[in-house]
């Protein structure tokens, strides 16, 4: 499985999908959004910390388990450091796969464990 992990303090720039094989058959794509509210207090954005290369480790890692899982041919995964404005992508992150089912799958998981295990942090700033 081809994997890029990018770290950015820029606006997120999404590059047009590299297909790898002519058998790719789903593009699964994800943005996450800043939203205003964090917890019921309003906000003009957030604060992303990382520790960019321990970060990298743990999602090659799980990028490498969920591959096991659910088969796939590429992930690419940005993530904003840095001051993140309301309503600006903090987190891009596209999976190819053969079929969709894998990649949904992968992608949800992908998402739900970063933010368990990864060391990328948050901060609200109001």
């Amino acid at each position: 499985m081809e994997k890029q992990i990018l770290f950015t303090h820029s606006s997120i720039v999404i590059p047009p999908p590299v297909l790898p094989s002519r058998e790719i058959g789903a593009c699964v794509e994800f943005q996450g959004l800043v939203r205003e509210l964090e917890q019921g207090a309003a906000l003009a954005g957030l604060q992303y910390e990382a520790h960019e290369s321990m970060a990298r480790k743990h999602l090659d890692r799980i990028f490498d388990e969920l591959c096991a899982a659910h088969p796939c041919a590429a992930v690419l995964f940005i993530h904003r450091l840095g001051w993140v404005p309301v309503g600006e992508a903090s987190l891009f992150v596209r999976v190819l796969s053969s079929h969709r089912g894998e990649a949904l799958r992968f992608l949800a998981d992908a998402i739900d464990r970063m933010k368990a295990d990864v060391p990328i942090w948050k901060c609200a700033k109001k």
